[in-house]
């Protein structure tokens, strides 16, 4: 029997956190799952956990996706109506020394997730994928009506999987499944990994900032508030699959199965140098630029078409990089007791 609870996977992750918080305050349950492990440093993702445990809607399991049989006991016990799946093996360049790492939680892991949204009457799946997944792509904006064969990083690679593992399931199981290709997103509580937060540090301890492609770099970075507001709207537009999709001519974004894809970005690419001299305002203090070539498994710009976004669930992003970055440095400086 379900409880009308929604599983958040990856819950003490930056924007599983928000996500939870936003459902939260909706008055939605929500059971959060995350195995806490060490790619960064669990004492921030233990402290957004303590935010989420004051609120009496919510429930966390410490569960490691590849576990297959508590995964399957967690689906059964629950047999939640709505499930969405940001837990993964995150990061491109990480994929380059642990590759198995990606293969156990995004892979073996996601499929943990199908086989209980499958057995469970599970009514819409929304999960993570990334705007990694265009690899060697070079038509800007991004869109998800063009081909994505062509991964330049295990990441990216294991997240099209996913797309595909999902369309698989959509079609045999007509389990209704939203992917979510997110754009470089920022913002309070954000990952240690992560530019922003990279940039911050650096800047606050006097340490160089590596400006890879020598700082021609472009990133559709996109601030949580936003890319929460469009996760937690897709939840009542579950793909119902189009009758009259052109097998003869496949459109990559959508299926005949109840399975689309969208883009989650700002729709705007900034440039890092104007990222990083507007953190150095907000501090105070000049950056150290170390300019380096290109890295294995990077790509010199990204930017997203979110025009269906815009079309089928009226959302487009409202903070600009200006407000954004005075919003993270304020909490950096807060957490950080600066």
């Amino acid at each position: 029997m379900t409880d009308n609870a929604i599983l958040v996977t990856g819950a003490a992750g930056f924007i599983g956190f928000h996500v939870a918080q936003r459902l939260l305050s909706a008055g939605r349950k929500v059971v959060g799952l995350d195995s806490l492990n060490n790619y960064y440093d669990p004492k921030l993702k233990e402290a957004r956990l303590d935010i989420l445990t004051r609120h009496s809607d919510f429930s966390f399991t410490k569960l490691d996706l590849a576990d297959r049989e508590s995964m399957k006991a967690l689906f059964a016990r629950h047999r939640f109506r709505v499930v969405i799946h940001l837990a993964a093996q995150a990061g491109v360049r990480y994929s380059l020394q642990n590759p198995q790492a990606y293969i156990d939680a995004n892979i073996e892991g996601f499929l943990n997730v199908l086989e209980g949204c499958r057995h469970n009457d599970c009514q819409h799946l929304l999960f993570a994928s990334s705007s990694s997944v265009y690899g060697a792509n070079t038509k800007l904006p991004f869109s998800v009506q063009d081909n994505v064969d062509h991964p330049i990083s295990l990441y990216a690679a294991s997240k099209k999987a996913n797309e595909l593992m999902a369309h698989a399931y959509s079609h045999l199981y007509k389990i209704p499944a939203t992917g979510l290709r997110f754009f470089t997103v920022y913002g309070p509580w954000g990952r240690p990994d992560m530019a922003m937060f990279i940039f911050a540090k650096a800047i606050l301890e006097g340490k160089p900032i590596r400006l890879f492609n020598h700082g021609n770099m472009r990133r559709d970075f996109t601030y949580i508030d936003d890319v929460t507001q469009a996760v937690v709207r897709l939840i009542d537009h579950p793909p119902h699959g189009d009758p009259a999709w052109p097998g003869a001519r496949p459109d990559p974004a959508t299926s005949a199965a109840p399975w689309k894809i969208y883009n989650i970005g700002n729709n705007r690419p900034e440039e890092l140098l104007h990222v990083v001299a507007l953190l150095e305002k907000e501090f105070g203090r000049t950056a150290i630029k170390e300019m380096l070539p290109m890295q294995p498994g990077d790509v010199p710009a990204t930017y997203a078409d979110i025009e269906d976004l815009e079309r089928e669930i009226g959302f487009k992003p409202a903070t600009s990089i200006e407000d954004g970055i005075k919003k993270f440095a304020s909490w950096f400086r807060e957490y950080h007791n600066i």
